[in-house]
């Protein structure tokens, strides 16, 4: 190990306990760091190794480490990279993961250190021609990606454009986002922030901005403009196929043996954790991806020519830039590499790399390089904000196939052989009302009464227009957000339902439920301002523990033992709990090595006990997963660096704390979907037990977008701005947020103005959607400019709306009603905000407004049966193409399983397609 010191590229030094992102730059075959100012300054000519060093919220460290090779760097700089990539793992104590980055070819998490997007400059350090200033030059961009961007500069020319991709044109004096016809939605909305960034980088925030759609071809002036920059309009391609194009599939993984540096042997059949042998190392070739995996107690030389063997074998076989080298060490092998073996049994991590680290760290140390300890020791972890007190809490317990109101006095009792069902209602911020609702499995519950409370809950869910927070908690498993709903929570044993009676009668087993006349053990141990819970525990003295404090109940005998470890806040839960169980009753004290021989005889005399803490699970980073099913087979892919702007509406979104699982469900996202969400989470969890070691009785929640409670938020840096804007596909938001009018002087207008405010951002709409129009025109975001007609109209509807939505959401309207027309526009508003923007629909919104108002400007409503197609009663005068509007609020959730604004927030073929099932199309 001194050795290895003594060896040390002194531009490591000093690493083991720093945060965040270290860069070097290979020169003259030597790591250089680079200052932080330089950082995101990517040569095409140089070679860079990249540092990423995350810190647990529960201690510990996670090393992702990149060697970056540009396109015109030379040889012995990308082998140096490599080299000393190996170098620097072996500092932080051989368990970092690395990863090959080739220049065009970045893997997305290398990417989503640089958002918005990542620009290399041209030159480098060998070619002495690195920050050369020059003139502004005029350059177009094709932007790739829905959470990281691929920004790839391509020759200023008609001939790069074509129908599939979104283009980027950076003037001197104007920004033009061109979007293909076949392009994403997601990806349009991902390069708004990219010229957003251009625009603060280069044109200090005071550029013109104009949107360009494909095939709209008017004399609009924008649209003109930006032909003319490429001479005039000319009819554009599709996308020809290039070398960025040839990605290979994931496929099932084939491990080699490395030996002397040569890849050799390949072993068929099922992979098994067993064929990874500790003293030797193996490439795992999976197509895209190619593992080397080094045993921990392989030498730095052997990992060296491992990875250069990698390198040899993706090379020899033609294998396209976008293959990715990821080197991994046994112990710290990722979720990707062990999804490939078949047999992965979980277990403790192993200790080794810790050991050398520290082992280093000591040394550096002695010589003063380091400062502090690397010892990972557990931090204290962070309380998350829980829900707003003082709700209303309402709490069922379930018994054949029913649920029946638990008592105010039993609140807070929860039997192991029982299921419950709790539903808390508060208010937050300005929303008038939320709902946390949640299902409780008891350990000993039979699963007749673990369906029925899903199935009951999930009922209840959509009653209440999907909107509240909905959780499954196992016992045990317990998350701070559901035992703060409680002043006390005591889990006791038995149950009350009469299939977990009919199941201890089958089984002629003694009932355990508990009763105030029985003989009885309670412990309490953790307490903090969020956690009052105790838990029955076996009526013996090995059941205590030193650190905790015990109730006793024996007959009319009520004893509080306190351990010698035990604290002040655990002694005055216990008191409460007795009270709770008991009212009224005496209190016995018994302090640890004090006991009296009437304490020990319930308990079947003394005997020995534990005097060891409970191991706390360490708290581990926070992870976002996309998802898709193959097979049947649910497939993952990470979302690194997440942010709130990775919500996307179109998307379902899995967010693992480790300690729980959200389930969150964008507002565009298809009901079938919505409605197999908690399938979706069950099926993450079940691959997370066998990958990632996590219990099978995690905390499991679906959230809805715009329901989202605190404890999911303070995962990310939460904008409520954001958040607010509820309707269209993700473009449109995305517009609205950075090119419409939502500052305050607007939201204030919106307040005040009434009818009239919504009169003109009617107007407003219907201008901005004109078929004459061909493309978005969008001023500067900072100072002066004339914001888009479109985005700025989207935007002053959504405020001047926002506080009437409120109050029309609780108007219920009886066939044959009529209400004000000016409330239908809130409707027609929210609904084409959304189906403009997705099929640019220029006369939805006029259509609308003339075919559900009567002569005197109201909307009629009639019957289900009045306008059905083949209605036995028709009436003159609707709208046949849009039947569905005069039904009343009620009946059309009857009717299309849905309400208005969640069938108008979908594309126009899907509400078409919905209409004819129920015979209004």
């Amino acid at each position: 190990m001194s050795d290895l010191v003594k060896n040390m590229d002194p531009a490591f030094q000093g690493l083991i306990q720093r945060i965040g992102i270290d860069i070097w730059r290979i020169e003259n075959s030597r790591p250089v760091p680079l200052p932080k100012s330089d950082h995101g300054k990517f040569y095409s000519g140089d070679s860079y190794i990249i540092l990423k060093n995350t810190s647990g919220r529960g201690g510990g460290y996670q090393y992702d480490i990149h060697f970056w090779i540009g396109k015109d760097t030379c040889q012995d700089d990308a082998k140096s990279a490599s080299v000393k990539a190996v170098e620097l793992d072996t500092v932080l104590g051989g368990h970092a993961v690395h990863h090959q980055e080739i220049q065009g070819f970045e893997s997305d998490r290398f990417l989503s250190y640089f958002k918005p997007c990542f620009i290399p400059l041209v030159g480098g350090y060998t070619s002495g021609s690195e920050n050369v200033e020059e003139n502004f030059e005029t350059r177009l961009y094709v932007s790739k990606g829905k959470r990281v961007v691929r920004l790839k500069q391509v020759p200023f020319a008609r001939s790069s454009l074509n129908h599939d991709d979104i283009f980027i044109l950076d003037t001197e004096n104007k920004i033009y986002q061109f979007n293909g016809a076949n392009s994403n939605i997601q990806e349009r909305a991902k390069a708004l922030d990219v010229i957003q960034y251009l625009m603060d980088k280069y044109h200090d925030g005071k550029c013109d901005v104009s949107v360009i759609d494909d095939g709209k071809l008017a004399a609009e002036s924008d649209s003109g403009d930006f032909w003319v920059i490429f001479g005039g309009f000319a009819p554009i391609s599709r996308r020809n196929a290039t070398e960025d194009d040839v990605v290979l599939e994931i496929s099932p993984g084939k491990l080699y043996s490395i030996i002397d540096g040569q890849v050799k042997n390949c072993k068929e059949g099922a992979l098994s954790k067993t064929m990874l042998e500790n003293n030797k190392c193996y490439l795992l070739d999976c197509g895209a991806k190619v593992f080397v995996w080094s045993g921990r107690v392989t030498q730095v030389e052997e990992r060296k020519t491992a990875g250069q063997a990698a390198e040899t074998f993706v090379n020899n076989q033609n294998r396209p830039k976008s293959t990715h080298i990821i080197r991994v060490s046994q112990g710290y092998e990722t979720r990707s590499f062990k999804s490939n073996f078949d047999a992965w049994p979980t277990g403790t991590v192993i200790s080794g790399g810790d050991e050398g680290r520290g082992k280093v760290a000591a040394l550096l140390k002695k010589k003063g390089d380091v400062k502090g300890a690397t010892k990972n020791t557990p931090l204290n972890e962070e309380i998350i904000s829980l829900l707003e007190k003082d709700g209303k809490l309402e709490i069922w317990s379930i018994d054949d196939n029913s649920k029946t109101v638990v008592p105010d006095e039993e609140i807070g009792k929860f039997y192991s052989g029982d299921c419950y069902i709790i539903l808390y209602t508060y208010h937050s911020s300005e929303r008038k009302e939320d709902y946390f609702l949640s299902f409780w499995i008891g350990k000993d519950s039979t699963l007749d009464d673990q369906t029925t409370a899903f199935k009951l809950t999930e009922t209840m869910h959509n009653s209440l227009k999907g909107r509240p927070v909905l959780g499954r908690f196992f016992q045990g498993k317990e998350p701070p957000q559901f035992t703060a709903l409680f002043s006390i929570i005591v889990i006791l044993k038995g149950g009350n339902s009469s299939g977990y009676k009919k199941s201890i009668s089958e089984n002629n087993t003694e009932d355990p439920t508990y009763a105030s006349d029985r003989v009885a053990l309670i412990e309490i141990s953790n307490t903090s301002v969020d956690s009052n819970k105790a838990v029955q525990v076996d009526t013996v003295a090995t059941s205590l523990n030193s650190n905790n404090c015990f109730l006793l109940q024996s007959g009319s005998s009520v004893f509080i033992w306190n351990g010698i470890s035990s604290t002040p806040e655990q002694h005055q839960l216990a008191t409460k709990v007795a009270e709770f169980l008991k009212p009224g009753v005496h209190l016995k004290h018994a302090k640890e090595g004090a006991e009296i021989s009437s304490f020990w005889f319930p308990l079947g005399g003394k005997q020995t006990y534990s005097s060891k803490k409970a191991v706390q699970d360490t708290t581990k980073y926070p992870r976002l997963f996309t998802f898709s099913m193959n097979k049947g087979k649910l497939q993952v892919s990470e979302v690194f660096n997440f942010s709130q702007d990775d919500l996307l509406t179109e998307d379902t979104l899995i967010l693992n704390t480790h300690a729980e699982i959200f389930i969150w469900l964008g507002h565009s996202v298809d009901s079938k979907e919505k409605k197999s969400a908690f399938n979706i989470g069950q099926d993450y969890i079940n691959l997370a037990v066998s990958l990632d070691g996590l219990s099978p009785h995690v905390p499991l929640y679906k959230i809805t977008e715009g329901n989202e409670p605190c404890f999911f938020t303070s995962y990310f840096s939460w904008d409520n701005r954001k958040a607010a804007v509820l309707f269209g596909d993700s473009f449109a938001k995305k517009m609205s947020l950075l090119f419409g009018t939502t500052d305050d002087h607007h939201r204030s207008e919106s307040n005040d103005g009434g009818p009239t405010q919504r009169a003109s951002a009617l107007a407003a709409l219907s201008s901005a959607f004109n078929p004459s129009s061909s493309s978005s025109r969008i001023g500067s975001t900072k100072k002066g400019g004339q914001s888009s007609q479109r985005a700025a109209a989207v935007a002053a509807l959504s405020n001047v709306l926002t506080q009437e939505q409120k109050k029309a959401a609780e108007e219920s309207s009886l066939p044959g009603e009529v209400i004000k027309c000016e409330d239908h526009h809130e409707q027609v508003v929210e609904e084409d905000t959304t189906c403009v923007s997705e099929n640019d629909d220029s006369n939805q919104v006029e259509a609308k407004q003339d075919t559900t108002t009567s002569d005197t400007g109201e909307i009629v409503f009639y019957s289900y049966e009045q306008l059905k197609v083949k209605s036995t009663d028709p009436v003159e005068g609707i709208n046949y193409k849009e039947r569905e509007v005069h039904l009343s609020d009620t009946e059309f959730e009857e009717v299309l399983g849905m309400t208005k604004l969640e069938f108008y927030a979908q594309p126009k073929w899907k509400q078409d397609m919905q209409k004819k099932k129920v015979d209004l199309f």
